[in-house]
């Protein structure tokens, strides 16, 4: 895959996206976003990738949107061509599990990518923020909604109302990271991380990121319904059978991803 803003790769089982704009601190430009929704596509079609990657540089996971790309638009502007919307939203829809491996700044837009992913693991070095509102606007691709969930309305709002940033610790103990890690090597333990995820059953791991999604759009009586079907139908599947016989023959599981 040969890319101009972003680098992709296969890593075993894993696919790994990095972002590519050092110049501009990763920011997040139309392009950018575009290659990377084309790199997931292909990752998502291929049946030996179990779990995906997005990273950044040592220094800026991504510092934001591009604002020079955004600061002319009008309204209408952005409101006829979906800006936002029309491609950032790729992540989101993403069946297979992805990774947010965090070192450095993750701010505006860049924190709003990281919370699209699955789950967030930080460097010591990382930097969480929503400063919008120092440039006259609110947050646009779902920080103001998917930070609250996170951290919950008051240091959300603290946090948007004043631009501050949150660094790795504090995102760790807010649950907004689910892991800090020491950036000496730290991407070679993502990739571990990663590599464990796709030694799993893919149909499997695509129900679960389901069931776990499911928590945050529906009332508790309504998403234990939901995961108790879904745990049903999983023994109508050869990797239910494989998964428990494995266990009771006390050997590793051989995958039929069915």
């Amino acid at each position: 895959m040969a890319f101009e803003t972003i680098a992709a790769e296969k890593k075993d089982n894993v696919g790994l996206i990095t972002l590519n704009r050092p110049d501009a601190l990763n920011a997040l430009c139309d392009s950018l976003v575009n290659e990377m929704a084309e790199a997931l596509d292909d990752f998502e079609a291929d049946a030996k990738i179990g779990c995906i990657v997005i990273t950044g540089s040592e220094k800026a996971f991504a510092a934001g949107a591009d604002i020079k790309e955004m600061q002319g638009k009008s309204y209408m502007d952005a409101y006829q061509e979906d800006f936002i919307t029309r491609n950032w939203e790729r992540v989101v829809s993403c069946r297979k599990p992805v990774i947010a491996a965090v070192q450095g700044y993750a701010l505006g837009g860049g924190c709003e990518l990281a919370m699209m992913c699955d789950f967030i693991i930080a460097a010591e070095n990382a930097k969480f923020g929503q400063p919008e509102i120092s440039l006259g606007v609110t947050p646009g691709a779902g920080g103001s909604q998917r930070l609250t969930r996170f951290v919950g309305k008051s240091k959300a709002m603290e946090m948007c109302l004043t631009g501050r940033m949150m660094d790795a610790d504090e995102a760790e103990r807010s649950g907004l990271a689910s892991r800090v890690l020491a950036q000496d090597g730290f991407m070679d333990a993502v990739m571990e991380t990663a590599a464990k995820v796709a030694s799993m059953s893919r149909p499997v791991a695509m129900m679960v990121k389901e069931v776990v999604n499911r928590a945050y759009e529906m009332t508790l009586s309504e998403g234990v319904r939901f995961e108790r079907r879904m745990f049903q139908s999983l023994f109508a599947t050869d990797d239910q059978k494989e998964g428990m016989a494995a266990f009771v023959e006390k050997r590793k599981p051989e995958w039929k991803n069915r």
